[in-house]
């Protein structure tokens, strides 16, 4: 393997690059051949490496977006909406983005955002249901815990059940609770 006369690198230093890559975190190969083509290899050589990389399974944009998916919902506790936009900018191809998606169904979803919102709630102070601006001190409390979760990606009508179920467990006066109100 030798230096490319228009410049870049040889095969072997572009598979050094990815291998010290891969040994961070699984990388798509989007993400791969971003970093090659800004480190100025030419698309043949990266186009190369990658092929030999994929043969290896050492990249391999479903599992990828499998771990990413999991590893994101769970420990950042990310909503199907912004992991898709994050398997997109990764550049994971649509049809496996929603098959790595499908790993996450409604339930574990709704779950993963009623443990954000009761953490989240233990700094927030519940106004007095007796004072006079109660309704809204807790419509002020509902606007902070839902866009805490649409920033993560969840859906607005799941933020808002899940908001309210908390709201009820602590105790929280819900009977005039609206979804449009508090928007």
């Amino acid at each position: 393997m030798q230096q490319r006369e228009d410049g870049g690198g040889t095969e072997a230093q572009a598979k050094d690059v990815c291998l010290r890559l891969l040994t961070d975190r699984a990388r798509s190969r989007y993400e791969l051949e971003t970093n090659l083509a800004k480190k100025g290899f030419s698309a043949e050589v990266v186009d190369a490496v990658l092929d030999r990389l994929e043969k290896a399974k050492l990249v391999d944009d479903e599992s990828f977006a499998q771990q990413w998916v999991q590893s994101r919902h769970t420990y950042s506790g990310k909503g199907k909406r912004a992991l898709s936009m994050e398997l997109r900018n990764k550049g994971v191809s649509n049809e496996l983005a929603v098959h790595a998606l499908d790993l996450i169904d409604a339930d574990d979803e709704r779950q993963r955002a009623g443990e954000l919102v009761r953490k989240r709630f233990r700094s927030l102070q519940l106004p007095d249901p007796s004072g006079p601006d109660a309704r809204a001190e807790r419509d002020k409390v509902v606007r902070k815990l839902v866009g805490m979760l649409a920033r993560r990606g969840y859906q607005q009508g799941m933020a808002f059940a899940v908001v309210k179920q908390e709201l009820d467990r602590a105790g929280a006066d819900t009977e005039d609770f609206d979804s449009t109100d508090t928007m």
